[in-house]
């Protein structure tokens, strides 16, 4: 690839019409946040937003849903100055909307590149060959839906940021691109490095398994030329950026002594997933996930990996796995969990000295194995990450009405699928044990069938999960999930997470397109909610305590997080007091 190639995505046409929709993006999201406060024009159907010194206005249309979600009018937008119209610019907005926003003069630069970087990568999303909602939907390929999702997370205005990517290597890790990676291979010392596994599992078979006996070998005999025993080394797989642009720097000390040695590439292709840092092997799909560390700056946070959190991974994990598999309500709904079944770390020992244990540098070098869903299904099934249903295509088709369409069910019905499978499962482990997980479009698989939702899969796990009660009685290597929320942020979990990080816009897909009206999407929630109650009256005084029908619930702002400091948007000390909570939603299911 020559240097002008690298850069063919980025023409006047794709940057006009990825601007125009991340700044649609931005009008709505953070209005929603009550960032902008639009006014209605005196046309009584537009309305408009003002930049920090009133000279420039945005104007545009859009329609008011619940949740207080903004659906603006991509094309409808126009930027006015002194009665000219100027082209639309991303760039411009934030620097005009600066003050509004909250961008410190130390913290909007950054965030700029996080928006330049966004928006060059929905100009490569635009350069890919067009596939309907509907194609997508009848494909049966569960990683030509993975990699054909064009919108990432969908409240987060600066959602690709991926600082630390150069282009190249954009086109050759980022998952919209799909292009085939081979992981980097790394002996590490086992006085630095510890390997845990789950229940059953021996180090030596589980990576002969994964990797090949073959490649094993060829690995060791690596070592042995150096003159170095391959029982003194675990096998650590990298990512090959963080090879090529963090330990060969950072931890070159490491590489020096012996401690760390590079054995190679491994033999299977994988690719990467919405998450970035997680492998899908496609050269043997029922094989395991693989998660690498990852140190760049992706939404918020630099995307590295614990050496220290590895250590507990499996055991929390079979520990989840075991609840699921014991309670009859959470086994009823078909609910499973991914394992992520070994996991291995390693301590750079002047770095934890140096660091406290949040520090990025604490997070370089340390990888887990996640199971694959593809031994799982039965014939007829098929896979689908949830972030799918959100996904919209060029024509303005979402991916979930076109599944409803191929599974002939009527739009309600296929609704109660889908939330006995997903929804049931969150509220349950809610009520019966405190237990909430990340439950976002990237973390949740589905299984289809015919275009049906049959049941769900949640993942990533380890990182994810929290008990909200210090006082429960886990086993001591699991006793770190628990955590300690006050009782009124504690159903956020589900009113912020499910209802306005997901709902909110799945809903107001399925009602733009006329396929399920507003009213009887909530309708549907509120009746799966009340079903899920009546099945298990033994915690009516938890349903009461906290109540799934409340009038009203906080708003938890994201964006405002990442707008504060887009470098560290949570405090993983506090991560409850960090939440940017601003007055108060409507709960749509309240009343119902």
């Amino acid at each position: 690839m020559s240097l002008a190639d690298a850069v063919a995505h980025l023409t006047p046409e794709h940057w006009e019409r990825a601007d125009r929709l991340l700044v649609r993006k931005a009008l709505a999201e953070f209005t929603h946040e009550r960032l902008l406060a639009p006014e209605r024009e005196p046309d009584g159907e537009s309305y408009v937003v003002r930049s920090d010194d009133g000279t420039t206005e945005y104007r545009f249309t859009a329609t008011v849903r619940a949740l207080d979600h903004w659906q603006v009018a991509a094309d409808s937008i126009t930027r006015h100055r002194h009665g000219t119209e100027l082209p639309l610019s991303a760039l411009d907005f934030f620097v005009e909307l600066k003050q509004t926003l909250g961008l410190s003069d130390e913290i909007l630069p950054v965030y700029l590149e996080e928006i330049s970087s966004t928006l060059s990568g929905t100009c490569y999303k635009l350069t890919k060959p067009r596939v309907t909602a509907a194609e997508l939907a009848r494909s049966d390929d569960f990683q030509a839906v993975e990699t054909g999702m064009t919108e990432g997370h969908p409240c987060f205005v600066a959602n690709n940021g991926r600082l630390g990517f150069g282009v190249h290597e954009y086109l050759s890790y980022a998952p919209e691109t799909a292009s085939p990676v081979r992981l980097v291979w790394l002996a590490a010392h086992r006085s630095r490095a510890a390997f845990t596994a789950g229940v059953g599992i021996k180090y030596e078979s589980f990576v002969r398994d994964e990797l090949g006996g073959e490649t094993v070998d060829r690995f060791h005999g690596v070592l042995r030329e150096r003159g170095l025993d391959p029982a003194d080394y675990f096998l650590i797989p990298v990512h090959p950026w963080q090879w090529w642009n963090k330990l060969t720097v950072t931890f070159a000390a490491e590489v020096a002594r012996g401690h760390l040695v590079c054995l190679g590439e491994g033999d299977d292709e994988y690719l990467a997933q919405q998450s970035i840092r997680t492998f899908f092997n496609a050269s043997h799909p029922e094989k395991h996930y693989v998660k690498t560390a990852l140190s760049v700056l992706n939404m918020g946070f630099m995307r590295g990996l614990s050496a220290a959190y590895m250590e507990a991974t499996p055991a929390i994990n079979d520990w989840l796995a075991q609840l699921i598999e014991g309670d009859p309500v959470l086994k009823g709904t078909g609910l499973s969990i991914i394992r992520e079944r070994a996991a291995v770390g390693y301590r750079h020992l002047e770095y934890e000295r140096a660091t406290d244990r949040y520090s990025p540098y604490r997070k370089m070098l340390a990888a887990l194995w996640r199971e694959s869903p593809v031994p799982s299904l039965r014939d007829g099934e098929t896979l689908a990450t949830m972030a799918s249903l959100v996904h919209v295509d060029h024509e303005g088709a979402s991916f979930a009405g076109a599944l409803i369409e191929r599974s002939g069910l009527a739009p309600a019905e296929w609704l109660r699928h889908y939330l006995r499978a997903y929804y049931v499962p969150l509220l349950h482990s809610f009520y019966a044990y405190d237990l909430v997980y990340m439950p976002h479009g990237e973390n949740v698989i589905l299984v289809l069938e015919d275009g049906v939702v049959r049941r769900a899969v949640y993942k990533d796990i380890a990182e994810e999960i929290a008990v909200m009660d210090p006082d429960a009685v886990l086993p001591p290597e699991v006793s770190r999930i628990s955590v300690d929320v006050p009782d009124d942020k504690k159903l956020l979990s589900i009113f912020t997470d499910v209802f306005d990080c997901f709902f909110r816009f799945l809903a107001a897909n399925l009602a733009e397109e006329g396929i399920v009206a507003e009213d009887v999407f909530w309708r549907t929630v509120a009746e799966v909610t009340r079903e899920y109650q009546e099945s298990v009256p033994e915690l009516a005084e938890k349903f009461e305590r906290y109540d799934m029908f409340a009038p009203e619930f906080a708003l938890s702002c994201l964006n405002r997080l990442q707008l504060r400091d887009n470098r560290q948007m949570v405090d993983l000390s506090d991560p409850s007091g960090a939440l940017q909570l601003i007055g108060t939603l409507r709960n749509p299911i309240a009343g119902l």
